[in-house]
């Protein structure tokens, strides 16, 4: 399952071109990791929203994965995120956490903290929906 996670990570396109990288996966939970750099901010020097958010929904897609057998791919369904803080430091961390399994739907709680001086600030909470599908053959 962990090697399934981290290949499917890694072959983002946008997680590689933001810098990301999954720091954590267990069972029903991931955590992944935004370096900050200029190219992810916004013109007051806070992470973007659409970084926050994208680390936080991707967290969130691997935390149901984890849960998926073989043969299975994920896919989002929905997701709302509430921006609670600017956010600012040296890193966000995304951590997701799957509130209710299915066979079909899954429910994630996404936290986003801001990490700065090793001092943690949840600066975005939300809720995700998730949909496992049957990974289709090669075409």
């Amino acid at each position: 399952m962990e090697e399934r996670i981290r290949t499917g990570f890694d072959s983002q396109g946008l997680m590689r071109h933001l810098g990301a990288r999954l720091t954590h996966i267990g069972h029903g939970r991931v955590r992944v990791a935004l370096p900050a750099r200029p190219e992810v901010t916004q013109q007051h020097g806070y992470f973007h929203a659409g970084a926050t958010s994208a680390i936080a929904d991707t967290a969130g897609g691997y935390a149901a994965y984890t849960l998926f057998p073989a043969k299975t791919a994920v896919l989002t369904v929905e997701y709302k995120i509430n921006l609670l803080a600017p956010a600012r430091g040296e890193r966000l961390d995304a951590v997701a956490t799957v509130l209710k399994p299915g066979r079909t739907l899954t429910i994630c709680r996404l936290e986003v903290y801001a990490i700065d001086d090793g001092r943690e600030k949840l600066v975005a909470a939300g809720q995700q929906t998730l949909i496992r599908v049957d990974e289709r053959p090669e075409q």
